[in-house]
């Protein structure tokens, strides 16, 4: 539905049922200070065909990327057809994410197929029907972490800094203290950690800079009193020792790459998963496989520890939600794919990403900060004006971060 029109009439009608005389009488609760008193900048109404002009001329001017260096968790993958084929069918993108406890069956198996795909492919035992994004997804981790041990939120400079400011932001009046490690030589310096005043350490495998960490040396000095949360692509595990193998205790990634399209940045798909022990505090909810009375298979939600379902004082989280929608995508995407087509796309990404540094690294007036070590992304180094570069790139449709 585009829009809900009300006559003057219906307003009348919605008024006196409310037993109210008139529209101000029913915003009177609103302080005067924050009533808008300017008049709208809005033109006279427009027929349909001159609305569809209007929007079609603004929309002519979004420009697609040729090449995108932009990175920073979003990316531009191939999605097969069937992708859109099936996820566009009228069942799936005309429901709203489901929050009753009575979800359809093919919702929750889809879910539950979601959920096993993530543990195979992070190599965790236990996974949710996903979150937000990777933002709010790392809140949760912490969140998690701290349930189990209080203590210090331990954060490496390597991870995404939108991360961090999600993490800052929802930590900023609990009374957490948020620690930033810094790199030595573009990985975090392993060293500086206080793990005896840390609950829970987030280390990111490819990090911000493209640089690889040793998720399984940091557990090493970690021991088993302080969660290490892996932040990573999940397409990248596909070609490196998934965090489950590394003695990860929670892992957080972007599932954007798992099938969806990059856009304007979203919607996005926070996965996360985890050990069995961090089973009963993890957010949102799980979906689980049974047998009905007849035999056949039968799904559902297992846990479903969010305020919509239970006591807010009960839930783990209140901001939690399931991405439905995206988590579908990702599950066509990946079964769609296999496991040999997703480390395809992780090996193309990494042989081409060495290719493009190799050739920059020989120009003049650029330079590699880090010569190897790296998968996807990578940090050069100029002498020219960025923003000038920057401008300059952009009118040839390349785009890239300063």
């Amino acid at each position: 539905m585009k829009y809900i029109p009300s006559s003057e009439k219906q307003v009348k009608q919605i008024l006196k049922e409310l037993n109210v005389p008139s529209f101000d009488s029913l915003i009177k609760i609103i302080p005067e200070s924050l009533l808008f008193k300017k008049k709208f900048n809005i033109d006279k109404g427009k027929s349909e065909l001159e609305i569809q002009q209007i929007l079609d001329d603004i929309a002519s001017k979004n420009r697609s990327f040729e090449l995108n260096f932009i990175g920073s968790g979003i990316y531009n993958h191939y999605i097969p057809t069937i992708v859109d084929f099936i996820s566009s069918r009228s069942e799936f993108y005309t429901a709203y994410t489901p929050y009753q406890a009575e979800v359809s069956q093919g919702t929750l198996q889809y879910l539950y197929e979601y959920q096993t795909m993530i543990c195979e492919l992070t190599k965790m035992d236990v996974s949710n029907a996903s979150l937000y994004d990777a933002s709010s997804a790392c809140v949760e981790a912490c969140n998690m972490a701290l349930n189990a041990k209080s203590g210090d939120i331990i954060i490496s400079q390597g991870v995404n800094p939108f991360y961090i400011d999600v993490i800052k932001t929802n930590f900023n009046n609990r009374n957490v203290n948020i620690k930033i490690i810094k790199l030595e030589d573009g990985v975090t310096d392993y060293d500086k950690i206080n793990f005896e005043t840390a609950s829970c350490v987030l280390i990111q495998s490819p990090n911000y800079y493209g640089q690889l960490e040793n998720w399984t040396k940091i557990k090493s000095k970690a021991g088993e009193s302080t969660t290490l949360i892996a932040v990573s692509d999940p397409i990248s595990l596909s070609i490196l020792s998934p965090p489950g193998e590394c003695g990860a205790d929670i892992y957080v990634g972007e599932g954007q790459g798992l099938g969806n399209y990059s856009s304007f940045g979203g919607p996005l798909i926070g996965v996360i998963s985890s050990k069995k022990k961090f089973l009963r505090k993890m957010p949102g909810r799980i979906v689980g496989k049974t047998t009905d009375m007849d035999g056949n298979d039968a799904f559902t939600l297992v846990l479903q520890t969010r305020e919509q379902h239970i006591r807010r004082d009960k839930a783990t989280s209140n901001i939690c939600t399931n991405q439905g929608l995206m988590a579908l995508r990702s599950a066509i995407y990946i079964s769609t794919m296999g496991y040999n087509g997703i480390k395809e796309v992780a090996l193309q990404c990494f042989n081409k990403a060495n290719y493009a540094a190799k050739k920059i690294d020989e120009l003049r007036n650029f330079e590699l900060l880090f010569k190897n070590n790296f998968l996807r992304e990578f940090i050069v180094k100029s002498n020219l004006n960025i923003d000038s570069l920057q401008s300059r790139l952009s009118k040839k449709n390349i785009f890239l971060e300063k």
